[in-house]
Formats: C-alpha cells, sequence, structure tokens
C-alpha cells in the first residue's frame, strides 16, 4: 500500500491547482490523509457510502468517490464542496490516485518476480510468462550484491534506489537481512570497465550518503532470465572469495578471482594434503610483522629485490639476509619464480582453511 505520506503529498498538490479541500479514508473509515481539519466523525458515513452501489455520492455537504482498482475498493476520497467544479476535481483526483496504486502495485510485483528469479524459484515457462504480463523485456543483466558491514537498516536500500529511481530496466531487492541485491540492465555499459566503475561508485554513494561501510560483488553478464540466478551465485561466490583472499578490496567480480576460486572449492581434506608436501609436518603460523611485510612487498614488486630493499628502506644486503633466513625457515627460495608461486598457493591455502574453521566454531557456537 502506497504511504500515507505520499498520499498527503498528492492531496496537497491537487488542492494547491484546484484549491478544492480532500481527504483520503481507508474502506473502513480511517483518515489517511487530508488537506482540511476533520469536523466530527465522518466514519458513519463513509461506511454507509462504501456499502452502497454508487461510486460517487453526495453526502455531508461533500462529494464522495470510490476509489476502485481492479473492482476492489481501495479507498474512499472526499471533496469537500458541493459545486460541479469539486466533482470534477474529485474525479480526477480519483484517476490519479487510482494510477498511482495500479503502479505501486505493479512495481511491487515486478521485485518479487525478480526476487524469485534471483532465488531460482521459478519454473523458466512461468518465468517468462509472468515477464510477458509485466512488460520486462529481454536484456544482458549482471547481479550486484552489495553487503553491508554490519546491521542493515532502511537507508541503505532507499539509497539505492535512489540511484536508480530514473529507470525501469533496473531491480533493487533483498533475500537477506545482510544485503541489497541490484539486478543491473548493462546494454548500454559494454565495457567491463563501466561494471568496475559502477560497483565503486555503489560504495562511495553508500559510505557518503548512508554512512556505512560496503563491499560489492558482481557475477557474469547473462543475456536470459533463467540465468540471473547463475549470475547472483556468481556474485556470492566472488563477495565470499574476496573476504579469504582479497580482503582489502571493497569491489570484486568473479570473472576476476583467479587462482582464489579454485582454492576456495579445494575440500579441506587435499588443502592439508597439500600444506604437508609443501612444508613437511611443521605448517607455518602467523609471521612477525618484519616477516610478513617483507614477503608482502616481494611479492608486490614481482620479486624484484633491488626495488623492494628501495620501498623498505633497507639496504639491499639487509633484505638479501631477511630471504635466506625465511628459506631457512620454510624451506623455500623465494627470490625463485616456482618457490615464490608455490609459496604463494600456500598462503592462499591457509587462508582459506582458517576461514572454513572460523565458519564452522561460528556454526557451533550458534
Amino acid at each position: 500500500m502506497l504511504s500515507n505520506h505520499k498520499l498527503q503529498v498528492t492531496l496537497e498538490e491537487i488542492k494547491e491547482i484546484s484549491r478544492i479541500d480532500l481527504a483520503l479514508y481507508s474502506d473502513k473509515g480511517k483518515l489517511l490523509a487530508s488537506t482540511y481539519e476533520e469536523e466530527g466523525d465522518m466514519e458513519e458515513a463513509i461506511r454507509f457510502f462504501a456499502d452502497s452501489m454508487a461510486e460517487s455520492q453526495m453526502l455531508s455537504g461533500c462529494h464522495f468517490f470510490k476509489v476502485l482498482i481492479e473492482n476492489e475498493l481501495e479507498y474512499i476520497l472526499l471533496a469537500k464542496a458541493t459545486s460541479e467544479e469539486a466533482y470534477m476535481i474529485g474525479r480526477l483526483a480519483v484517476c490519479q490516485l487510482r494510477n498511482m496504486v495500479s503502479a505501486y502495485r505493479e512495481q511491487f510485483d515486478r521485485n518479487s518476480f525478480m526476487q524469485n528469479v534471483v532465488l531460482g524459484n521459478m519454473l523458466v515457462v512461468d518465468m517468462y510468462n509472468k515477464a510477458k504480463k509485466l512488460h520486462i523485456e529481454p536484456a544482458q543483466r549482471v547481479v550486484f550484491i552489495i553487503e553491508v558491514s554490519g546491521k542493515k537498516d532502511g537507508i541503505v536500500m532507499e539509497t539505492v534506489k535512489n540511484l536508480f529511481v530514473s529507470t525501469t530496466r533496473d531491480f533493487v531487492t533483498e533475500v537477506d537481512e545482510k544485503s541489497v541485491i541490484l539486478v543491473k540492465d548493462v546494454r548500454d555499459m559494454p565495457e567491463d570497465e563501466k561494471l568496475v566503475e559502477l560497483a565503486k561508485m555503489l560504495v562511495d554513494n553508500l559510505h557518503a550518503e548512508a554512512m556505512v561501510k560496503v563491499r560489492v560483488g558482481f557475477g557474469n553478464r547473462v543475456d536470459l532470465l533463467q540465468d540471473i540466478a547463475r549470475s547472483y551465485q556468481e556474485a556470492k561466490m566472488a563477495l565470499e572469495v574476496g573476504n579469504i583472499f582479497y580482503a582489502e578490496s571493497d569491489t570484486i567480480s568473479y570473472s576476476k578471482l583467479g587462482i582464489g576460486r579454485l582454492i576456495y572449492q579445494l575440500p579441506i581434506s587435499l588443502c592439508e594434503m597439500f600444506l604437508k608436501e609443501v612444508f613437511g609436518e611443521k605448517i607455518p603460523d602467523i609471521f612477525d610483522e618484519e616477516t610478513t611485510v617483507t614477503i608482502q612487498k616481494f611479492f608486490e614488486n614481482n620479486l624484484n629485490i633491488s626495488e623492494t630493499a628501495r620501498q623498505l628502506y633497507v639496504h639491499r644486503n639487509t633484505l638479501v639476509y631477511r630471504l635466506e633466513r625465511i628459506e631457512k625457515m620454510l624451506g623455500l627460495d623465494i627470490r625463485t619464480f616456482e618457490d615464490a608461486m608455490l609459496f604463494k598457493i600456500a598462503l592462499m591455502v591457509i587462508s582459506h582453511m582458517n576461514y572454513q574453521k572460523s565458519l564452522i566454531e561460528t556454526k557451533e557456537e550458534e
């Protein structure tokens, strides 16, 4: 149902144009919006009119009108005057309200439909029949999941809706308490860079306007309605894999997950077997800060000793000493490509295992 605020604004705009006072009641006689102070109890008169066969009637010095939607009584409108002009204004107001309710219901049905499509809750035949009735045309689409850090409130949903309010080709919905889903029509965005820009725009706007920290994951482009559910699952995986391996990024694309996608799907038993092959029985725990920063910078600079030493503000020989110490500790010389690659993968496997174990512990606590 339309909010009372929206109904009030509509009546006030009509009064400003026509100078005719209006009031809107529910079919049970409850006042929803009005441009004037109510004089006396109108509940009995409204109920009498609601039970009658008339669509409009003069009662108590007012024109009464029924607002019917698909032959069902939605509202009762009062125009506070007895003139022909008031009757005409009342009829026009009824048309406006009827169109508003119909548009709201259609939008609600469209969002509900897309929610079921995203979750894969519809048969393909039913999906296309319903899409035709709701005037949802074929298009290339991408699903974005906006994951909120902490508790999600209504302002997040409203902010995202406002960003895409000018188009009926996009859908904003939600399926859980932690995230908002955007199903974006991307026919006008042929370059993948545009998708990344959109994800960053969502992060920046929600931080600035809703004052919340979010991460955005998105799936691959799909052309068919039934494949939207797949893009949604890809966006979910992008966020989950991103939480493990790319925690510093607030936007992540399924197509850019790389080796993280493969490691994420490995069972724990295979991970443990791989780590034993790399490190033996002694799998390294967390390194000290100096070692961690050294390894990170060395990898960032593509195993370039001189550039890494410069960025760490240490002598080249000092860095070489540190790398030799790491080699003794791990049994791997990360100055060589093969050992560096093996170690990098091993670190990702350890992160994956720790994440899966934390999920199990969380479930046990619940």
